[in-house]
């Protein structure tokens, strides 16, 4: 089992006359620097200047500037844009300012794990990943509450790399509700695992196949679309808050007699065959060198599956039928 740290475990005094540089002023870096500043701490951002993202740090009076000034000013350095972009910014904006003593922060595993980044040796490196999104994140905090977190360190320099990472998740609410610690291996590859086999890839392509049985068959597509992708949000709710067995215990006993003889037979013994071989090609590092050189080529095969999906008949539909449904967005 996981050892889980609690609020009495972190200590903001680890920040103390520390700052900390935000790199990255998306969803996620806005919510770790108002919550970190609201916790006493002092950020600075970093952004591309003029850009959306650069003009909601000074909307928030945050103090903004590049990602290599950032590093210059900044004890702790957060890493918090998208994966494919941190290999280039660590390499030119934060690698030449980084000081013996500093740290840097991530809040996913890939490129540490899969040696994208390899820090010099006498900065610490760490993890805090909340178990949710930045808006979700700062709502919490408001609230007096705090989202989950995983936290790690992969390089201890100074000796207080964790003491450091437990004081940032305090700052960020999270060990009001628990912090469990993990590695960047594992939290890396159950990260990229869980997306490709349940969460995105799984989900999308059962959706899309029941939608297309329901259609070949004769059903409406606006019907198949209510059945197969619109309720499923009910169900994923209803599993989120009480788990799979109270989730049966909330739909009628005709649903949850199919869901426990017809479930297995749709995903069945290859599916799991096909779910480990995933987990395989994660765990020996194919994914990564893929989806590096799909970068590295400016993404074609990610581009013609995106153009690919955006054509099928069920987002044609969808748009019409979530007019419909305006609280969907509000």
């Amino acid at each position: 089992m996981a050892r889980v740290y609690r609020d009495r475990d972190g200590k903001l005094t680890a920040l103390r006359r520390k700052t900390v540089g935000i790199v990255g002023y998306g969803i996620q870096g806005r919510a770790h620097a108002l919550c970190l500043r609201d916790s006493g701490v002092k950020v600075i951002a970093a952004e591309l200047e003029g850009t959306p993202a650069w003009k909601n740090a000074e909307a928030d009076a945050m103090p903004v500037m590049s990602a290599a000034q950032a590093a210059e000013q900044a004890d702790i350095v957060a890493l918090l844009t998208q994966d494919h972009v941190q290999p280039l910014v660590y390499r030119e904006a934060l690698a030449p300012n980084l000081k013996k003593g500093n740290a840097l922060m991530f809040a996913h595993g890939f490129n540490i794990h899969y040696n994208q980044i390899v820090p010099a040796g006498d900065v610490d490196v760490f993890m805090v990943a909340p178990k949710g999104p930045g808006s979700l994140v700062r709502d919490e905090y408001e609230k007096g509450r705090g989202v989950p977190a995983l936290v790690a360190v992969h390089q201890d320099a100074s000796g207080k790399a964790m003491d450091i990472a437990l004081a940032y998740a305090k700052a960020l609410g999270a060990t009001k509700a628990g912090v469990l610690e993990t590695t960047f291996q594992e939290e890396t590859e159950s990260d990229l695992f869980g997306e490709q086999a349940v969460l995105c890839g799984g989900v999308t392509e059962l959706i899309k196949a029941g939608f297309e049985t329901l259609v070949e068959a004769g059903y409406q597509p606006e019907c198949a679309y209510y059945e197969v992708l619109h309720e499923l949000k009910l169900i994923v709710d209803l599993i989120q808050a009480h788990g799979i067995a109270g989730m049966r215990r909330r739909v009628s006993d005709t649903a949850e007699y199919g869901d426990m003889t017809r479930g297995p037979e749709v995903i069945g013994p290859e599916v799991r065959e096909a779910m480990e071989d995933i987990l395989a090609e994660i765990q020996s590092g194919e994914f990564a060198r893929e989806w590096i050189a799909e970068n590295q080529a400016n993404r074609p095969v990610f581009t013609r599956l995106r153009e690919a999906d955006a054509g099928h008949l069920i987002e044609r539909i969808g748009p019409k039928l979530r007019k419909m449904m305006p609280w969907l967005t509000e």
